[in-house]
């Protein structure tokens, strides 16, 4: 979730570097506290304007699946806005529709969340609706079988029938071999036919409860209030007698790998190579350093590399990096391109590494001061907006980032030196890896 501290970093003008960090407030000023039955509660208030929003994190995401149930998490999800025993199945989007609210949810590997962001005199109704399918979903067989095809049709429509979508499942799987980051979050479309109400329960039964969950509330409350009022929705729910024992294997060895596939279904080739990483729960200072050299090397377009294969070169028409940053396990820093038409594969893979070998060899404490305060300065809106304060605290949250980490974000970037960046880029070029490339079938 960490594209939200880019973007804002992206659009924002004012200097940190002149801030003194004892004036500096804290980035979201968040209060928390947690129920006797394990719920934990984070608030990040905002008095701009009436409005909350609401976020039900479960710790729990596809990698949690039994070997054999891929997308079970997905469905569970749809599944989620079916009836309970006082609400008839269906009508929970009504509802909040009602009362002028707006709600989704998203399934991912690490993670399971559900929202929804209405006027502040409609949140006490949206906790009792969120507190009610904690523990009284009710999955009927009818409901089973509409939203197990709903599941089946999606995977078909936006990635059996996608290549680009299905090319960088092939390099994922490749990535990560044995380790759950491997399975898509969607599940293969025999695994999702495959699953049964029984299954659904079971999960369900097993990891939604108060003592996997964190709820996130940001907007025009206080803590005080939040309290009362998940007390009074969530406090008498039951923990779960299920403990979450998921341990993740540690990645050993370095292997690179090399996978070229095309289709005849795009027009223009795509490139990718993916690095197994840690992410912050794993090496914090480490973390961060990655944060950087993301952002020296390829995010916005006076990036190192989108200047010089874009720009200056003209052999990409795009060029990005991303780094995952917050993860249960294992993070993945990754270089993004659409080479240019009529560039060849091989002169484009020469031309991004000599471009990352000069961009490495330039970095100096004075472009990494640059990056810093591109990053920093993006920081100072970041609590404006409940819906993304709410997304950014609980994803971060969700995975075990400790809240003072959250709040001190812009002090641990603050803190890397160039040592950090170049013990990053050391560890980038000994990290398992895979390099895709996609091309049109006439154009292989």
């Amino acid at each position: 979730m960490i594209r939200f501290f880019k973007t804002l970093a992206a659009t924002a003008v004012i200097n940190f570097a002149i801030l003194q960090p004892e004036a500096r407030a804290k980035l979201f000023e968040i209060e928390t506290f947690k129920l006797d039955n394990g719920l934990e509660v984070l608030v990040v208030p905002n008095r701009k304007a009436p409005i909350v929003k609401q976020m039900i994190w479960y710790k729990v995401g596809s990698v949690d699946e039994p070997a054999g149930k891929g997308g079970l998490a997905h469905l569970l999800e749809h599944l989620m806005f079916r009836g309970t025993e006082d609400i008839e199945d269906g009508a929970f989007n009504q509802i909040v529709s009602d009362n002028g609210g707006e709600m989704n949810a998203f399934t991912s590997y690490d993670v399971t969340a559900y929202h929804e962001f209405v006027d502040i005199t409609r949140l006490e109704l949206m906790m009792f609706l969120e507190a009610d399918r904690m523990q009284n979903l009710r999955i009927t067989p009818e409901a089973f079988e509409k939203e197990r095809k709903i599941v089946y049709q999606e995977r078909m429509q936006m990635v059996e029938n996608n290549p680009t979508s299905a090319f960088g499942e092939m390099v994922r799987r490749t990535l990560w071999q044995e380790h759950p980051y491997a399975r898509p979050v969607s599940g293969f479309p025999d695994e999702i036919m495959s699953l049964t109400l029984e299954d659904a329960q079971n999960f369900y039964d097993k990891h939604y409860a108060p003592d996997n969950a964190l709820l996130v509330l940001s907007g025009d409350i206080d803590a005080v209030t939040a309290k009362i009022l998940a007390e009074k929705y969530f406090g008498e729910i039951e923990k779960s007698s299920n403990e979450n024992n998921l341990k993740f294997q540690d990645i050993k060895g370095v292997s690179s790998t090399k996978i070229l596939t095309k289709s005849p279904q795009i027009e223009a080739p795509r490139f990718v190579k993916n690095f197994i990483v840690p992410s912050v729960g794993q090496d914090k200072s480490l973390a961060y350093a990655f944060v950087l050299l993301s952002a020296y090397l390829g995010e916005g377009d006076t990036s190192k590399l989108y200047r010089r294969l874009v720009e200056d070169e003209q052999v990409a028409v795009g060029v990005s990096t991303s780094y995952g940053f917050s993860a249960r396990s294992y993070a993945t820093f990754s270089i993004s391109a659409l080479p240019a038409p009529g560039v060849s594969l091989e002169v484009f893979e020469e031309k991004l590494n000599e471009a990352l070998h000069d961009a490495v060899k330039q970095l100096s404490w004075e472009e990494l001061h640059k990056v810093k305060n591109k990053i920093l300065a993006g920081l100072v809106y970041l609590k404006d907006n409940p819906s993304d304060a709410a997304e950014i605290v609980g994803s971060l949250a969700a995975v075990g980032v400790p809240v003072d980490d959250i709040e001190n974000y812009d002090k641990n970037i603050e803190a890397v030196k160039l040592q950090d960046i170049t013990k990053a880029i050391k560890l980038l070029q000994k990290s398992n890896n895979v390099q895709g490339v996609l091309l049109p079938e006439k154009g292989a």
